[in-house]
């Protein structure tokens, strides 16, 4: 009987050890950073046209051409997520995205929490107001109005610490800011002028004053200490603005 229950214990053993440690290598793949597993994962909020937005079901713009440049270079499978705006720093920091992609302005405030590229662009930060409105002729004649932002935007942190005076509806959308306009909700939106001329074709009783308020600059992304990832990606982003290419594709998606 010993003898019984000592070759049971010498087959049951090994097997018992070998099962924890296929699991534990599981665990520690899925918990890895997305880096080195061979994708390019991207984190975006898709109502930024052009740089990001919806053609049919797929996820298009200005970002998503860079991004599969980079993939590309890379040598990396590119996976694109549509996440809300506020969340896109969140996402890079709990290790589910390796950059965020969606006209991200490079501010002392996102400085503390994440890198950023080089800039890869340049943008005016507008004012968008009813084609009837009588009360705000320039960009100044915000102050003490209402004001429609995209919530965790450049225009959202600009306002909020220097215009004071102005009441900010912050919507998850730039559409819902349009429709607060239009209803009287709010008196103006600011925010890019590229998604800004997107979003008054679309609806011809607004429109942009010709002035803008400040002026505004992009990068991407990523989680603090990643040296490696911030000089590859630079180096394609160099690349791609000696080239012309980035004009390039901003032309591809205003002209449309």
């Amino acid at each position: 009987m010993k003898k019984i229950i000592a070759l049971m214990l010498a087959i049951v053993l090994p097997v018992t050890i070998f099962s924890g440690c296929t699991a534990k290598s599981t665990n520690s793949s899925s918990d890895s950073a997305t880096v080195e597993d061979g994708k390019l994962i991207i984190v975006t909020e898709e109502g930024f046209a052009p740089y990001e937005y919806y053609d049919g079901q797929d996820v298009v713009g200005v970002d998503v051409d860079i991004a599969k440049e980079l993939a590309a270079i890379m040598g990396k499978e590119l996976v694109i997520k549509d996440i809300a705006f506020d969340s896109i720093i969140p996402e890079i920091n709990s290790d589910k995205a390796d950059l965020g992609a969606a006209g991200m302005s490079i501010t002392s405030e996102r400085l503390e929490e994440v890198d950023f590229t080089i800039k890869y662009a340049t943008s005016k930060q507008v004012v968008v107001v009813k084609k009837d409105n009588t009360t705000i002729k320039n960009p100044e004649d915000i102050n003490g109005k209402k004001v429609a932002v995209q919530l965790g935007t450049v225009a959202d942190l600009v306002l909020t610490e220097d215009y004071p005076d102005c009441t900010l509806i912050q919507q998850k959308k730039y559409l819902a800011a349009a429709e607060d306009v239009k209803s009287g909700k709010a008196d103006c939106i600011v925010m890019d002028a590229l998604p800004a001329e997107e979003l008054v074709k679309a609806n011809p009783e607004l429109v942009i004053l010709e002035k803008e308020l400040f002026t505004d600059k992009y990068g991407m992304a990523m989680r603090k200490g990643n040296t490696e990832l911030l000089e590859q990606v630079n180096e394609v982003l160099q690349k791609l603005m000696d080239e012309g290419k980035i004009e390039e594709f901003t032309l591809n998606h205003t002209s449309k």
